[in-house]
């Protein structure tokens, strides 16, 4: 469980995946979003809703691949997409 908390202190608990869909749903909502989370993370605290449920944005490429080829696309990842696969980037989680 990650617990991210507003400005105002109020915390917002996410899972993991919660977090992994909210980020896509920032993304999907477009640059202006997605630059603007970093400045103010009170603009990020909307997309936890499950109204913004940016899972499907991760899937994407393997529909498109199927839709144009017929299909499943079987490709390793160079780097995961997952919550904390980079712990350089989540140093205060290491175990």
């Amino acid at each position: 469980m990650v617990d991210l908390t507003a400005r105002d202190g109020s915390p917002f608990p996410q899972s993991a995946d919660v977090f992994l869909y909210t980020r896509c749903a920032v993304v999907a909502a477009g640059q202006a979003v997605w630059e603007s989370v970093f400045f103010d993370i009170d603009k990020f605290t909307p997309y936890t809703s499950t109204e913004y449920d940016g899972e499907w944005l991760l899937y994407v490429p393997d529909k498109a691949y199927e839709l144009a080829t017929g299909e499943e696309w079987h490709r390793p990842t160079r780097y995961c997409f997952e919550s904390y696969s980079n712990r350089d980037g989540w140093p205060h989680l290491r175990t």
